[in-house]
């Protein structure tokens, strides 16, 4: 007589992210690359040096250390709320559930406006690239699209597939800039080498409110970091030290390459340099001071800093799905997991139909893919990500007023409220000067400010209808989860045998392990 075990009858467990995937640099480079540096520096910092001065590099100093005053309790946080929906979970614990719904669906709809606006990008900076170096004139959409495609392919690959793509993505990105920074410090600059950015005079004037603003935004994607909570090796380390060298190194780098360009043409020339052309500033300077064929590399390099920003946001998107897939907020089949790649592929297909059809929308409607694809989408997103900083800032010190802990009060209360000061000036800097991030009517500008805490209060009205009519879903937001451990194989049995008896069943009074507590109730937040 057969023998079958209960193990031989069990369903195969269901795939899980990988955990212990990611370590510090693999999580840096994912919230690095999705800030695009070379593309940053190119494409925007021309504008903070024209509109705002020479002091132009201190303004991203400043952006980096508010950032980094917000990362000091938002990484406390991190070591006591493990759910994976990171930012509208710790926004539940400390303003309560219809506010951390609406949060969640703020960052769902924040970071696909920055996902899917950058395409938008891909095609225009593509399409320049070829006629740059080829002389050919390609049409924006087959390169919007080919991106797509790619994005999606990298985002069904495994996590580890996807940081070491980024890994040398970013590499190449940053390489380019420090060549040009090697070649224009050891000529000494257009008129030898000055510090007069940093100086007083030129910091603290008028100017310096439009640079902050510009500043601010070319951070977007650095507090992702704690969406790969999941799959980081001792995420309690490894999220908070990929915060802090996210926050670092892209302050610092900005500054300096800020510092470089104005450099590169002289304190007194640079301004007129970037009036006439701040599209080409960059290339410009490489020509001058590396040669042309660095020049033809630099639009080789943005197009893939392109492609990496939009890889990271792609994975940052499919986890944040995957998190309300799990909650029971958005479908549950989007929270499959890929038994092979053990990415969550049904969210990235998901989210690649929807940037297809905004994509071939505004194609259809004959828009541009820069002025109106990429903007007009880029921008709702970007401000939806601040007021989430803004709520995160605020939740911190209501948090852990709640519960007991052993942080101090610099963790807990004084760095988060400080920030949350800093970022909602920041949001301010950036509202009052949207003209410059669009370029639109007065009209587009309001509604694409609007449209932020429209989805917020969607957000509430959802939170109203899962607390009537799926209470179970509701009050199970944003809850602790079980740690997944990596299956293993099972083993087989030396030697089976045919119960006889019944077995005894354990005594529920003495287990093995105790569980870990939870979180007090009540640090889920006011539900009402």
């Amino acid at each position: 007589m057969s023998v079958t075990t209960r193990e031989e009858n069990a369903p195969p467990a269901a795939a899980t992210l990988r955990p212990g995937s990611l370590g510090t640099a693999d999580i840096a480079f994912f919230v690095i690359s999705a800030a695009a540096p070379l593309t940053v520096m190119a494409g925007v910092a021309p504008l903070a040096v024209l509109l705002g001065g020479i002091g132009a590099p201190a303004g991203y100093l400043i952006a980096g250390i508010t950032l980094a005053v917000f990362a000091v309790g938002f990484t406390t946080m991190s070591r006591h709320v493990r759910s994976g929906g990171a930012f509208y979970a710790y926004i539940t614990r400390g303003l309560g559930r219809p506010v951390g719904i609406g949060a969640a669906l703020l960052a769902l709809i924040g970071y696909n406006g920055m996902e899917i606006g950058v395409y938008g990008l891909l095609g225009s900076a593509g399409r320049d690239t070829a006629k740059a170096l080829f002389g050919i004139d390609v049409p924006w959409l087959p390169i919007a699209l080919a991106g797509l495609l790619l994005i999606g392919y990298g985002g069904y690959r495994s996590i580890e597939f996807g940081a070491r793509l980024l890994g040398v993505l970013l590499v190449a990105e940053t390489g380019i800039l420090v060549l040009l920074a090697g070649g224009v410090l050891v000529r000494g600059g257009a008129h030898g080498l000055s510090a007069a950015s940093f100086a007083p005079d030129h910091v603290f004037v008028s100017g310096t409110a439009v640079v902050l603003a510009f500043a601010f935004a070319a951070f977007t994607g650095f507090e992702s970091t704690v969406i790969y909570r999941r799959e980081a090796r001792d995420p309690e380390r490894t999220v908070p030290r990929a915060t802090y060298v996210a926050v670092a190194f892209l302050g610092l780098f900005y500054a300096f390459m800020v510092w470089i360009i104005i450099q590169a043409f002289g304190d007194r020339d640079v301004i007129a340099a970037a009036g006439q052309d701040p599209g080409g500033l960059f290339f410009t300077a490489i020509t001058t001071y590396v040669g042309g064929w660095a020049a033809d590399l630099m639009h080789v390099f943005i197009v893939t800093s392109i492609i990496a920003s939009l890889l990271a946001f792609h994975n940052a998107i499919n986890r944040y799905a995957l998190a309300l897939a799990e909650e029971g907020v958005l479908p549950r089949r989007l929270g499959r997991i890929h038994p092979g790649h053990r990415s969550p592929y049904l969210a990235g297909v998901a989210q690649t139909v929807v940037g297809l059809v905004v994509v071939l929308g505004f194609w259809a409607a004959g828009a541009d893919p820069y002025d109106q694809l990429l903007l007009w989408v880029n921008t709702p997103g970007m401000i939806g990500l601040f007021a989430l900083q803004l709520l995160a800032a605020i939740a911190v010190p209501c948090y852990f007023r709640r519960v007991r802990h052993e942080e101090g009060t610099v963790r807990t209360v004084l760095a988060p409220t400080v920030a949350a000061v800093l970022l909602a000036t920041a949001i301010g800097l950036v509202i009052t000067h949207i003209d410059l991030f669009t370029g639109a009517s007065a009209t587009v500008n309001t509604l694409l400010i609007l449209i932020a805490p429209a989805v917020f209060v969607a957000g509430l009205g959802l939170a109203w209808w899962l607390r009537r009519e799926r209470p179970a879903v509701y009050e199970a937001f944003a809850a602790e989860p079980t740690e997944p451990t990596e299956p293993t194989e099972p083993t087989e049995p030396t030697e089976p045998t045919v119960p006889t008896e019944r077995a005894e069943p354990a005594d529920p009074a003495d287990p093995a392990e105790p569980a870990e507590p939870a979180e007090p109730a009540d640090s889920v937040g006011v539900t009402e």
